[in-house]
């Protein structure tokens, strides 16, 4: 639609420029015409009155003058003569002529040169022609006398004439604005649309065929070629379905998104799959009054997204975007991804109060500080806990009501926002097969203790037929928490927890990201400019890019880089560290107190080696979107990712699967379960400045063959176990305990 309005825009602009363009000619001719027309006239007048006044002049008779002006005036649009002496004074005049029209210029002129004058003048308002000739007595010039026409009808009939033909025009821009939309959706965008709405469903997998037989001579031979493309198309896609579909049991084959789908078709026989989570895979909000959406920071979404994708299904999350009621339905549903639609996302309304208590409170200043061991005291509140019950609840109700028809459901619970939903649900419904995965670690038990309400989260945790960590690290510290928190039986040979004869499998899971084969044959080059519009000009550069949390160990990483700069000089205004930290959770006092130090610690930092506008640090305060990552990711010699205490951390694996060119050196806490995966990262400890001062010494000498050779490492480990595998393996082990 737009595009037929900018079309429209330039065709009625193109005809408004020519109408106008034409009015001004006609415009121009008319007043010359109509000008010369009254000249004629008052000339004409004026010469049949010359005699008669210069007789009266002459014997002095000014009643006669007086009479023989008074006749003529109001005759053929003669507005007013006038008679003067020989030193311009009036002697005879027509009533009611403005003053300042008789005051004309033209009867000294004509006196002087013994010559008729004449042109326009003004007066009240209106334009007057006038025209002067010379009296004489004998051969002598004794006076003048004037003629004065009224003019104002050639001004009435220039705007009349400029009148009707705006009137045309705005009529002629109705109609071929109207004729071109109609003409232009009917033969171009019609057909086009409905060209690429068959292309769409062919390469989504949903139509054989992207041949509509629009009819339209124009794009018969675009639908031709279309037409063997998308057979060519389909024909591929069958191959590799029928590959993906031969390699399900060959664990050393890559997997891709096709092959996931074999899987699902294959093992699950496509049954549904229903994914809850607290953060929305998509976001819409109004920027300027135009709706748009975001992809969140979230390890979580960046995993689970190409899982939907590639299965469909439903994913139920809050909707927390200021546009997301306006872009669902009446039952909070949208189609997404919003350019590719593959699966259905159902948003759940929270009200202020439970964002606080069930958000803010229990989840993020209770259970996420509690799982992190990044010396932060976790704060519980009661009033968040019975909010957190509430907004679990919530979930649970709306969920059972999707899944009130479908047999066998299976749904994968995520995060530390539902500890109490896989019970509710299992409560409800016992054919439901429900997979829980922990995103974040797991503490020991001793730490996990301190929460008053324990016993409930595990309960609810163990309503789940399979519990996932990152680590096998994390489901030891669970399945002892559970031991001493919860009257179970717990079997450590095959990890599982029974519970009111209902037993829970505890299984690691290292979760990934959708890396297949590697991206294009040649390395990509990435645009530099960015850096410039940044004001970086450093040959040496560092990245970080994570939320803004206090887990991420922001602070230790830029008091490693003044550490690391005091060490070695050589490096001042060469290196650069260049840090992303998206907003995150900013409605909590403590997050926003954080950011504030954050920003604080750069500026000190800053402020201590800054020389003729180079400083070492580059704070970015805002969300980036993944192709801007991937840009940078290509950009940077390091990548520092050093978590006090993390999960898993997918950065780090974001950064391997972009550096298709196999350089750069990823640098990496221990307190990351990434770094059980990825060998060839210089492996650190985050809390020691030194030690981390020393690891980026060492990366930016590190020889380009170690780089190859540690990154090539890095990039197959991530190839071999992508998020298609991990989803594989989850679902295989969620449907193998039914």
């Amino acid at each position: 639609m737009k595009q037929i309005f900018l079309f429209v825009i330039a065709v009625v602009g193109l005809v408004t420029g020519v109408v106008l363009a034409l009015t001004f000619i006609e415009v121009r001719e008319e007043r010359v015409a109509l000008v010369e027309d009254l000249a004629y006239r008052t000339q004409f007048r004026a010469e049949g009155l010359r005699e008669s006044i210069e007789l009266s002049y002459v014997d002095n008779s000014t009643e006669a003058l007086q009479r023989l002006v008074d006749r003529f005036t109001d005759r053929e649009r003669i507005a007013g003569i006038a008679v003067y002496d020989s030193s311009g004074t009036a002697v005879a005049l027509s009533a009611n002529l403005p003053s300042d029209v008789l005051q004309v210029k033209y009867v000294g002129e004509a006196m002087d040169s013994d010559s008729p004058k004449s042109g326009f003048s003004s007066g009240l308002g209106e334009r007057f022609y006038v025209y002067v000739e010379p009296l004489h007595e004998e051969d002598r010039v004794v006076g003048a006398f004037a003629v004065m026409q009224n003019a104002a009808y050639i001004d009435a009939s220039i705007a009349r004439i400029w009148m009707d033909n705006l009137l045309g025009l705005l009529v002629q821009a109705l109609f071929i604005s109207l004729a071109i939309a109609l003409l232009t959706r009917w033969m171009v965008f019609r057909p086009l649309s409905r060209l690429a709405d068959s292309m769409r469903a062919v390469r989504m997998g949903g139509g054989k065929s992207a041949s509509p037989q629009s009819g339209q001579w124009l794009l018969r031979p675009l639908e031709s070629e279309i037409s063997r493309i998308t057979e060519s198309l389909t024909k591929a896609r069958t191959v590799a379905s029928e590959e993906a579909r031969m390699r399900l049991e060959k664990l050393d084959s890559p997997w891709t998104a096709e092959r996931l789908k074999e899987f699902v078709k294959a093992y699950l026989r496509n049954r549904p799959i229903y994914v809850v989570s607290n953060r929305e895979p998509y976001i819409h909000d109004k920027v300027k009054g135009e709706v748009s959406y975001t992809v969140p920071a979230s390890g979580m979404v960046t995993a689970l997204e190409p899982l939907m994708e590639a299965c469909g299904g439903m994913w139920l999350a809050h909707g927390s975007g200021k546009a997301d009621k306006e872009t669902a339905d009446a039952e909070g549903k949208i189609q997404v991804p919003p350019d590719e639609p593959r699966y259905t996302l159902k948003r759940v309304w929270l009200t202020a109060k439970d964002i606080q208590g069930f958000y803010t409170g229990f989840s993020n200043e209770s259970l996420w500080p509690l799982c992190h061991m990044a010396h932060t005291r976790p704060v519980f509140r009661k009033e968040d806990w019975a909010a957190y019950k509430r907004v679990n609840g919530k979930f649970a109700e709306t969920l059972l009501a999707e899944i009130k028809n479908v047999q066998h459901p299976i749904i994968l619970v995520q995060d530390y926002h539902f500890a109490l939903l896989p019970r509710m649900i299992k409560k409800s419904r016992p054919d439901a097969q429900v997979g829980l995965f922990w995103h974040i670690p797991w503490p020991s038990a001793e730490h996990f203790s301190i929460c008053p309400w324990r016993k409930e989260i595990l309960e609810g945790m163990l309503g789940a037929d399979l519990v996932g960590f990152h680590t096998q690290q994390h489901c030891n510290n669970f399945l002892e928490t559970v031991g001493k928190e919860v009257e179970s039986l717990i079997d450590f040979e095959h990890f599982t927890a029974t519970r009111d004869e209902h037993v829970s499998l505890i299984k690691p899971f290292p979760i990934s990201i959708a890396f297949t084969n590697g991206g294009t044959e040649e390395p990509q080059t990435p645009d530099e400019s960015v850096l410039e519009e940044l004001g970086i000009s450093a040959k040496h550069l560092a990245l970080g890019v994570e939320r803004l949390d206090y887990t991420k160990g922001i602070l230790e990483r830029f008091k490693a880089v003044e550490f690391f700069l005091d060490a070695n000089p050589q490096y001042r205004g060469d290196f650069a560290l260049l840090q992303i930290a998206a907003p995150s959770r900013e409605e909590s006092e403590k997050y926003r107190a954080y950011a504030a130090a954050v920003a604080e610690e750069a500026e000190r930092v800053n402020k201590k080696f800054s020389t003729n506008g180079w400083k070492p640090i580059h704070f970015e305060h805002r969300h980036y979107s993944h192709k801007e990552l991937d840009n940078l990711y290509r950009l940077a010699d390091v990548c520092l990712v050093t978590s006090l205490h993390d999960g898993m951390n997918l950065v780090a694996k974001e950064y391997v699967a972009a550096r298709d060119d196999e350089a750069g050196v990823l640098i990496l806490s221990q307190f990351t379960g990434a770094a059980r995966d990825l060998k060839g990262a210089i492996i650190v400890n985050p809390y020691s400045a030194e030690e981390l001062s020393a690891a980026i010494h060492t990366a930016f000498t590190m020889p380009p063959a170690e780089q190859h050779r540690r990154m090539k490492a890095m990039r197959n480990s991530i190839k071999d176990y992508n998020v298609y595998r991990w989803a594989a393996e989850f679902l295989r082990a969620v449907a193998a305990l039914r």
